[in-house]
């Protein structure tokens, strides 16, 4: 499955990316005026090869949830069950994703692709409202200090959840993803995977994630910095970096980026975890960075790295680090504004509006 929805992922339609900035000269306004946002659309109608490209709604989240072998180096405070009672929160409505999503007009998919713990009982479903995937790879990773994190098939597996979710949600008419995660000690396996592909140092690659305090932080990039000494990954071998110090949801995301990528449907990118997913999309696959877009720049430092490695501007910049999705939700409206601008905006000629 990776193969062949790679074989699928082609290069942006120039053709398209003319015709956008064609047409941007010749709307109500001076050229160059909407700033990012007119590179922005430009970028989505070389993804979509139309120009206009479609409208990017209906939105949907893909929030998925697992959990670390890491956990046992004391990188975190916060106890592994946190991963499964978030997930509860999730489907009650009650997370800050929640709101975001319903502000935003979103809809919600949880997929639990290697949670540890038993979930707790699930709400009565709502229509509309958010709903569970069951894809439990393994029940949390290895210690990645130890041994690799996970075998290639299981990572291979976890990057085919994703892309099979990036499938159905297209399938189910969503124009645009939004990247999401779940995972108590999720930020140092991304720590771990961004400085594998980018070649930056661990101590700029790592942050300090829920907000841990100095000795916490201290340890957690040495434990980085000994996982990466241990495995030497390979950033060619992407499959090879997310087996040796991924994560089930870093993998998970890689394949919704690359499954979305294949469909030609542009990816909102959320904070360092999806970015360190969105690297190892890229390394498997170059073509697939036409389709991201980033959200926000998340205040973990290594989320700067990612971006200036993949050559993305994140579109805000609010000193978010919470993850779960929100920071691409709040981004939502920006996107979709940028491509309304092609949709909607009157030329010069249609208003009888003078020229310079």
């Amino acid at each position: 499955m990776i193969e062949s929805t790679i074989a699928a992922i082609r290069p942006p339609d120039e053709p398209a990316m003319v015709a956008a900035g064609e047409l941007h000269g010749r709307l109500t306004k001076p050229a160059g005026s909407l700033g990012a946002l007119e590179e922005l659309s430009v970028r989505l109608a070389g993804l979509a090869g139309a120009c206009p490209p479609p409208l990017p709604e209906p939105a949907a989240v893909a929030i998925f949830a697992g959990d670390h072998g890491v956990h046992a180096q004391g990188v975190t405070p916060w106890p592994q069950e946190v991963t499964a009672q978030m997930i509860g929160n999730f489907l009650a409505g009650g997370a800050v994703v929640n709101a975001f999503a319903r502000q935003a007009g979103a809809s919600v998919t949880v997929v639990d692709v290697g949670v540890a713990t038993a979930l707790p009982p699930a709400p009565p479903e709502v229509v509309g409202g958010p709903r569970l995937l069951a894809a439990n790879v393994r029940r949390g990773t290895r210690d990645l200090t130890v041994t690799a994190a996970l075998t290639r098939d299981e990572a291979r597996a976890a990057v085919e959840v994703g892309i099979r979710v990036a499938g159905e949600l297209v399938d189910a008419g969503a124009r645009i993803l939004l990247t999401g995660d779940m995972g108590i000690g999720n930020t140092t396996p991304a720590a771990a995977l961004i400085a594998a592909f980018a070649r930056v140092d661990p101590a700029a690659a790592t942050g300090r994630g829920t907000g841990v305090d100095d000795p916490t932080y201290a340890r957690k990039i040495d434990v980085v910095r000994a996982a990466l000494a241990r495995h030497a990954p390979d950033p060619a071998d992407p499959l090879g970096v997310l087996a040796a110090v991924g994560g089930l949801e870093h993998a998970a995301l890689a394949g919704l980026i690359l499954g979305a990528a294949a469909r030609r449907v542009p990816v909102l990118l959320d904070g360092v975890i999806a970015v360190s997913a969105a690297l190892a999309a890229a390394a498997f696959a170059p073509d697939a960075v036409g389709a991201m877009v980033a959200g926000h720049r998340s205040a973990e430092p290594g989320a700067t790295a990612a971006l200036r490695h993949l050559g993305l501007d994140p579109l805000l910049d609010l000193g978010l680090r919470l993850g779960e999705g929100t920071g691409a939700l709040l981004a939502l409206p920006v996107v979709t504004g940028a491509v309304r601008v092609l949709h909607e905006v009157a030329t010069f000629d249609s208003a009888g509006v003078a020229e310079k």
